[in-house]
């Protein structure tokens, strides 16, 4: 019980009559009141609506509460409704289940009017020749084009990357350069991706280059067995059936299988290694090329490159970046593929990246790598 005089009552008195309560002087506004001052709360100010309450869920449209996650299956029946692209993460979740619900197909790229023959190649090894010819491959295929892969590499890895047979014995690049069966009896389908086929290599393929010494037209071998294939030509000739791309990974050298393979090509995509090592081998490259042209192949053109292992933390791989682009300039892809931990696990699955892991920064950058490549077309 307080008393008239007490400092409760003063403190009582304080709160009704002092403009202030509980400051040392009149000037000091109170805690409570600095420094929005006035009637109204700051967060109404306008009439905005300050209730803190969610608003009502329409679950009409769900079968299941609306706090539970949804799976990949409900966000595939409802793709046109997906259209969050404000986040990566949105984007990464959109296109896996894009990818796993074959949707990509229905996004689609034009179609070349006549089958594209691309030539993978780099003396260099090491540079992600084999990882990119395989993921843009897929990357393609997965957006509705017909892909066929070649593997002219006697490792076999693009044949283990596309989940395909590559032991002894098996009907393969080096029956087809070597002892003359069509293209079409050594080509088979990659099961998890429909519209991409690959040929396998084997470890015969290793003595195929001292077996065409003696050949006649030895470095035109592959490019008489593409031309032979019924679904490779135009769209007037062939019609909807056509491949549409034909990917040549070639070996990390420069013999006789990567001078038939720069012999059948009429585009050359070049995955290039952001770093400095990689200039100095692109520069042999860039000879046998021009020697390709002038003596076998005149329609070859330098049509694309990528810049893979892309370490944006580092000037090194800005300065070679820049190096590229200054001197190729729109041949460069914008698109640059990062190291990825993805990438290199796949392959241990007999898969892609674009199957193993849809969402993975990996599988975003080859996936718009392939957009660019059916985007720019065929070089005049």
């Amino acid at each position: 019980m307080t008393t008239e005089g007490s400092p409760h009552d003063a403190g009582w008195r304080a709160r009704e009559d002092a403009p202030y309560p509980f400051s040392t002087g009149s000037d000091t506004p109170a805690e409570r009141g600095y420094p929005q001052t006035g009637d109204v709360h700051p967060q109404a100010a306008d009439g905005a609506d300050v209730s803190r309450e969610t608003p009502p869920v329409d679950v009409s449209r769900e079968t299941r509460p609306a706090w539970q996650v949804r799976t990949a299956g409900d966000l595939a029946a409802r793709e046109a409704e997906f259209t969050d692209h404000g986040t990566p993460l949105a984007q990464a979740a959109q296109h896996s289940v894009l990818a796993r619900s074959g949707g990509l197909r229905r996004q689609g790229v034009p179609r070349p009017d006549q089958t594209r023959v691309v030539v993978v190649a780099n003396q260099k090894g090491g540079v992600g020749k084999t990882t990119s010819t395989v993921n843009v491959a897929a990357g393609l295929a997965q957006l509705g084009q017909k892909v066929l892969v070649i593997d002219l590499d006697p490792q076999g890895n693009a044949s283990t990357a596309l989940g395909v047979e590559h032991h002894r014995g098996t009907p393969s690049t080096y029956d087809m350069l070597v002892e003359g069966q069509p293209l079409a009896d050594v080509m088979t389908e990659c099961a998890d991706l429909p519209g991409l086929w690959a040929v396998p290599a084997t470890i015969d393929l290793a003595g195929a280059e001292i077996e065409l010494v003696s050949v006649v037209a030895r470095e035109q071998r592959l490019a008489r067995a593409i031309a032979a294939h019924p679904l490779v030509g135009s769209a007037a000739e062939v019609g909807d059936e056509r491949l549409d791309y034909v990917f040549v990974d070639c070996p990390p050298s420069l013999g006789l299988l990567t001078l038939n393979a720069l012999v059948a090509g009429r585009e050359m995509f070049i995955p290039i290694q952001a770093e400095y090592y990689a200039l100095e081998g692109l520069g042999m490259l860039l000879e046998t090329v021009e020697m390709v042209r002038q003596h076998l192949n005149p329609r070859l053109t330098i049509s694309t490159i990528l810049l893979t292992m892309y370490d944006a933390r580092t000037r090194l791989a800005a300065g070679v970046a820049d190096e590229v682009r200054s001197h190729f300039g729109d041949q460069v892809l914008k698109t640059a593929v990062p190291r990825s931990v993805r990438v290199s696990e796949a392959p241990s699955y007999g898969q892609t990246v674009m199957t193993y892991d849809p969402a993975s920064a990996g599988a975003l950058s080859y996936l718009e790598a392939a957009r660019e490549i059916a985007s720019k077309g065929a070089p005049a």
